[in-house]
């Protein structure tokens, strides 16, 4: 089946300068992500995963190579997506729905709808009962979720996530993983996602792309052909482990 691609990076380079000095960031990458379909790029620290989604969400301009949103040529265009940083960057002093709700705002809505909207998603999220609960009084996953909230409600069938859940602990960041799948299943949404995660990655991915350390280069682009939709049992079976053997190779330059 062809893929109907909804982002497409092309031959991207990238460089940032302190100072006096120039560190290559990216090095020809190229990647894509098709209409529905959760993406992946996997990589070790370093190695230019969050510029690329810089790049892709208009943030950045590459030094060389193209971005194209359902085949129009955006390259360096800010343009509305759904992009979550690492952080949850919730506003201390606003409550959870006062958060969530501020790209409805921002795009003019009236400010109690916009309330009434983001209420009538809590329990999807899981965040019941905890509209008027101000950030510091919410858990870490809780908080997260929150943000994944606020990200969703961007008008835009394109997210580009950053290791939302790498500051979570290990149970956490498994039970989030399944929230997010059935959110992403609800919703479909094309997602790139970065993690440093194999696991994380083949759980929840259609497509992984590998990224080299600095400057990052395309190593390895691997599809998941695992059913849909996936629960824990899948990370016993022979198939995962093959995934995993695979993209460990890969890590390492074999």
């Amino acid at each position: 089946m062809n893929l109907i691609e909804k982002l497409v990076l092309k031959e991207i380079c990238s460089t940032y300068y302190t100072g006096e000095q120039k560190l290559p960031v990216l090095d020809n990458v190229s990647l894509r992500v098709g209409v529905g379909e959760f993406a992946s790029v996997l990589g070790p620290s370093g190695s230019g995963k969050s510029t690329i989604l810089k790049i892709a969400a208009g943030l950045l301009r590459p030094d060389w190579g193209q971005v194209f949103i359902d085949n129009a040529d955006v390259t360096g265009q800010s343009r509305l997506v759904g992009y979550m940083p690492q952080q949850d960057l919730l506003f201390p002093w606003k409550t959870l729905k006062q958060n969530a709700a501020i790209p409805l705002i921002a795009a003019g809505s009236e400010k109690q709808k916009a309330y009434n909207q983001v209420e009538e998603l809590l329990p999807v999220f899981g965040l019941s009962g905890f509209a008027d609960y101000y950030p510091q009084q919410l858990s870490g996953g809780m908080r997260q979720r929150a943000a994944l909230l606020r990200t969703m409600l961007i008008e835009s069938d394109l997210m580009l996530l950053d290791e939302p859940f790498a500051a979570l602990d290990a149970l956490t960041r498994e039970n989030l993983q399944d929230w997010l799948l059935k959110i992403w299943e609800r919703f479909k949404r094309s997602v790139l996602f970065v993690t440093h995660s194999i696991d994380e990655a083949i759980y929840l991915s259609d497509r992984i792309y590998v990224i080299s350390e600095r400057p990052g280069k395309n190593v390895l682009e691997q599809t998941i052909n695992l059913p849909r939709p996936r629960e824990k049992a899948v990370v016993t079976t022979p198939i995962f482990a093959a995934y995993k053997q695979l993209l460990i190779n890969a890590l390492a330059g074999n």
